[in-house]
């Protein structure tokens, strides 16, 4: 597992990942919305992430590979 380092600030999931794509994910758990930081600088948006996608990405063996499987594709997004 690569996550370096978990905040929760109120509603938020904030976690800073080991990754060679992904910096740093801000969940919110009331708002379903996943803002991810990519290693590049680029940061985006995902809608309506269900809380249990996101719990299954913290836990999962590579947060890259289950990001770029289960949630890049799957949900509508933004860059912002």
């Amino acid at each position: 597992m690569a996550i370096k380092r978990e905040i929760i600030e109120g509603t938020k999931i904030i976690n800073e990942i080991e990754s060679s794509n992904i910096k740093k994910t801000t969940f919110d758990t009331e708002t379903k919305s996943l803002i991810t930081e990519f290693n590049n600088g680029l940061v985006y948006e995902y809608e309506d992430v269900p809380h249990n996608i996101y719990t299954k990405f913290r836990m999962a063996e590579s947060q890259g590979k289950y990001f770029n499987v289960e949630i890049s594709k799957k949900f509508k997004y933004k860059r912002i």
